[in-house]
């Protein structure tokens, strides 16, 4: 295992950064195989472990929904991620207004996000920002992130003598890093999905100002929130104001796109 990580640590310095659908510089490292096969059996788990809801209309609407932003993907900035040739999107049977997306096109949505998302172009906001995970390849980059960390903390422990003083810098080290380079990288990656599912729901027809509406939505369903410093998440606030800044460029390709029939 060693060798293993002190062979990635090397790859890690001798590897340039990539740039995210956005331009965001960011290392992903693992083969896609690899992540596609990692998504694909965890998903499975989850379908065996966790209720799936079965009712026709609802799995109707999220398929259309899903569909309708699979569709524009081609138009969308992919900057060398390879897509997924399928898409499974199921309703997980949880009360949380909650979603995932997992690699190799897998996407659970919690039954609990139905009772906040007031309409489709809502629910789209939300699947839309799934798919964007994806599409940017955020469990690659994560992933990367933290087999860097492991290689870092095993580092420290080669060249630390004393057992007492590397335990007290592992776990010096180990807060650190969660706080200056894990959080800030999933916030980073939230916001970056944010403003890509924003585009994709407005390519696809839904109207791009119900993002905004199902974040205050969202707000007033999860009450307060941990501070955004202590956050993997953007604050409601900070999301939202994001999202309006780059309502006018979504609003001119909703404009342009056909409407989305979906729930209609």
């Amino acid at each position: 295992m060693k060798t293993f990580i002190l062979a990635l640590t090397a790859l890690l310095f001798l590897t340039g950064c990539q740039e995210s659908p956005t331009g965001r510089n960011r290392l992903a490292l693992v083969p896609n195989v690899v992540m596609t096969d990692m998504g694909e059996q965890s998903f499975e788990q989850m379908k065996q472990q966790i209720p799936v809801i079965t009712r026709p209309d609802i799995n109707r609407l999220v398929q259309c929904i899903t569909g309708e932003l699979v569709a524009t993907l081609e138009e969308a900035p992919v900057n060398g991620v390879s897509l997924p040739d399928s898409w499974e999107v199921v309703v997980f049977d949880n009360p949380s207004p909650n979603a995932f997306a997992l690699p190799g096109g897998k996407i659970g949505v919690h039954s609990g996000l139905l009772r906040v998302a007031d309409n489709p172009a809502q629910l789209a906001a939300v699947i839309g920002h799934e798919i964007a995970h994806v599409l940017a390849d955020h469990g690659n980059e994560r992933l990367t992130q933290q087999l860097g960390l492991k290689a870092g903390m095993l580092l420290i422990g080669l060249f630390t003598e004393s057992e007492i003083a590397e335990d007290q810098i592992q776990q010096a080290l180990g807060l650190g890093a969660q706080l200056g380079i894990t959080l800030p990288f999933s916030r980073a990656h939230e916001e970056e999905a944010d403003l890509l599912g924003l585009s994709l729901m407005a390519r696809a027809g839904f109207e791009p100002g119900e993002s905004v509406r199902l974040w205050q939505n969202m707000a007033q369903a999860s009450g307060n929130q941990p501070l955004e410093f202590l956050s993997t998440h953007p604050s409601h606030d900070t999301r939202i104001e994001s999202l309006r800044q780059q309502m006018s460029a979504a609003s001119t390709l909703y404009e342009a796109a056909e409407p989305a029939r979906c729930g209609a």
